[in-house]
């Protein structure tokens, strides 16, 4: 479930399409705590230095569909701690060490089969 979601769809000339990326340009230049009006109502957002993007563009049963898509974290970038840094003596990626695996008899459940049952499927293929 998201937190907060707004939609808006309308119809709109090329010049309010034009004005609307254009203040959208203008709070991205901007960042930091931004506003954009949006038909009745006006959305307020922060707007952080570094953000991802998604581009679409869709061509399919007689519709141009394009989407310019803008994501960023809610909260404020946190640092990793010191601590949590690899040092440089050890390697970023270490396997674990486990115990060597215990032996099962044959034919003793866990084995896969009996040598004997084995031989046997093998001849037969």
């Amino acid at each position: 479930m998201k937190d907060l979601k707004f939609e808006q769809k309308r119809s709109l000339s090329r010049i309010e399409a034009a004005d609307q990326l254009t203040a959208l340009a203008d709070a991205l230049r901007k960042g930091g705590e931004a506003e954009l009006e949006l038909g009745s109502g006006t959305l307020s957002l922060r707007i952080p230095d570094d953000l991802r993007s998604e581009l679409e563009f869709e061509v399919g049963e007689g519709e141009i569909e394009l989407e310019i898509e803008f994501s960023w974290p809610t909260g404020k970038p946190r640092k990793a701690p010191a601590a949590a840094a690899p040092s440089a003596e050890k390697p970023a990626t270490r396997s674990r060490k486990s115990a060597p695996a215990k032996r099962t008899r044959s034919g003793a459940g866990g084995g896969g089969g009996s040598a004997r049952t084995k031989r046997a499927a093998a001849k037969k293929a």
